[in-house]
């Protein structure tokens, strides 16, 4: 039924205007039809208002352009023109801040952008950057709408243009809540974060069916695309969920733990935590022998209030951890090498993994925290073939330029060049500690005996003895805990069970330190 049918003869005073307007607006909340909801349902997918519902606090959302609708014509286009043109855009607040979102609905055009469609997008995403509130997009789309050509594709652009403008300054977080394919896909690569739902989220950029055409791979969407795919192998996506629900409700977690822009500090909660609580755990639970692996979560559940904390990217590049945490109710950023995986070492995965998270915590004012435990870098052929050398120096590069404050912690072995990467003083750190268990060296101390005593072990009557000998005067004499805090490298060692009380008085005291940049119009990272 149109609203022609609805309204039986043009309004004559201002009531018939406002049951007009009612008539109108009904239409456009209920969406196309009651059957296209129910399949969007059967799909186990929410519809795009129901997602709104649960991302922004009840009552709060304010729509922008309800009544917009496509003036394209040609291919049927002409006789439909549904209220939304199939995007719900607005603003409304999560946990009393302020959130701008748009939503693709599926139920109409099958959610596909065209230029009525992708102007809303733009709109929103303006009023974000001039408001400086963080944008959401809950995509569940088609692509681009063909019978609307060139553009749409135009429609992409003016997207992925102002994603790159509000890049570093408002936080920008993609929900994908069902397939996204070709350029589309292009937009949430450029966000802040990306989450997935197993199962009814895709991302590709060619599909099954042009990948078996001109590979002769065969492969479903899932397999190629898929939620697991994106947050495990490919590194695309930042989270996986089972459900929508606890996917939505992990987005208004995160957001929590954000500012609103650039120029603002992330919100600060009252903790119950005792800043000065001690942790005799710790003493316990990290191995003074530093070739037995233990799980580095468990030191960070330790350190953070209430054992509370967000990691990010929890399934690709393991050996690395990077989350989001509180102390003493302020948010802090937390990288760590993990002994449980690959011994903890950096490779390029890891290297990428970490340096995004740094450039993150450093647009968005959040303290750097660094746990140290790394061999090194990964040795092999492939680590060298595939750019060891340039995706470390992204890792280098990101803490080198960030101008949060930076602490970094040694927990054990902290060896040769990914010592340096991996927020040294000398690269910058603003403070840095040490566990009485630390060794810092230029490598291992068998590896360093066998170069430096080379000579010495092969003329030797006992070679095996004389090694061991040699090993233990190089650890002697470079490797002690105290070596670099002789030398200031290290501003204190300290007792693993105050690492609490120190890391959140440290935080205190440079919360307001100001660092002066150079002028430049920008670097030019290590790509």
């Amino acid at each position: 039924m149109t609203v022609v049918d609805q309204i039986p003869s043009e309004p004559a005073d201002a009531r018939g205007r406002v049951a007009e307007l009612h008539v109108l607006r009904e239409q456009a909340l209920r969406g196309p039809s009651d059957r296209a909801t129910e399949a969007q349902h059967a799909k186990g997918k929410l519809t795009a208002r129901e997602r709104i519902e649960l991302l922004l606090d009840p009552g709060s959302f304010s729509e922008v352009e309800q009544l917009r609708r496509h003036r394209a014509q040609g291919f049927g286009l002409e006789a439909k023109k549904p209220y939304t043109d199939g995007v719900i855009t607005g603003w409304g607040t999560v946990e009393g801040r302020t959130v701008f979102v748009y939503a693709h609905d599926f139920r109409i055009f099958g959610g596909a952008l065209g230029e009525a469609h992708a102007t809303k997008i733009h709109k929103i995403m303006d009023m974000a950057i001039a408001a400086g509130a963080p944008l959401v997009s809950l995509n569940d789309g088609a692509g681009a709408r063909i019978q609307e050509g060139v553009s749409a594709l135009a429609g992409y652009g003016g997207i992925f243009q102002r994603n790159t403008r509000a890049s570093g300054v408002i936080p920008q977080i993609s929900v994908m809540l069902g397939p996204c394919a070709g350029g589309a896909a292009y937009s949430p690569a450029l966000t802040d974060f990306v989450f997935m739902v197993r199962e009814t989220s895709q991302m590709f950029i060619t599909g099954p069916d042009v990948v078996k055409a001109v590979t002769g791979e065969e492969i479903t969407q899932n397999g190629l695309g898929g939620a697991d795919v994106h947050a495990g192998v490919s590194g695309v996506s930042h989270f996986a969920y089972d459900d929508e629900e606890t996917c939505i409700a992990e987005v208004r977690y995160l957001l929590s733990m954000l500012p609103q822009n650039n120029r603002e500090n992330p919100p600060t909660v009252a903790s119950e935590d005792p800043a000065d609580r001690r942790s005799e755990v710790l003493l316990d639970l990290v191995p003074a022998d530093g070739n037995r692996p233990y799980d580095m979560h468990k030191v960070i559940e330790e350190l953070v209030d209430d054992g509370d904390y967000l990691e990010i990217h929890e399934r690709w590049a393991r050996n690395i951890i990077c989350a989001l945490a509180r102390l003493d109710g302020q948010v802090v950023g937390l990288v760590a090498n993990q002994p449980q995986t690959l011994a903890g070492v950096l490779d390029i995965e890891a290297s990428e993994k970490a340096a995004r998270f740094v450039q993150m915590c450093d647009a968005f004012n959040i303290p750097i925290i660094t746990l140290l435990d790394v061999p090194g870098f990964l040795p092999g052929v492939d680590q060298e073939h595939g750019g060891i050398i340039r995706h470390g120096a992204k890792l280098l590069y990101a803490y080198c330029n960030a101008t949060v404050p930076r602490i970094s912690l040694i927990l054990r072995k902290a060896y040769g060049g990914a010592y340096i990467v991996m927020d040294s003083q000398s690269i910058g750190a603003d403070l840095t500690y040490a566990w009485p268990t630390n060794e810092i060296a230029v490598m291992g101390a068998e590896g360093a005996a066998n170069v430096i005593f080379r000579k010495q072990i092969a003329e030797a009557e006992d070679p095996e003895a004389m090694r061991a000998r040699m090993v233990k005067e190089y650890k002697a004499e470079l490797m002690h805990p105290y070596y670099a805090a002789e030398r200031g490298l290290v501003d204190d060692v300290i007792d693993p069970a105050d690492t609490r009380q120190v890391l959140i008085r440290s935080l205190a005291m440079l919360r307001t330190q100001h660092p002066d940049l150079p002028a430049r119009k920008h670097g030019n990272p290590p790509q």
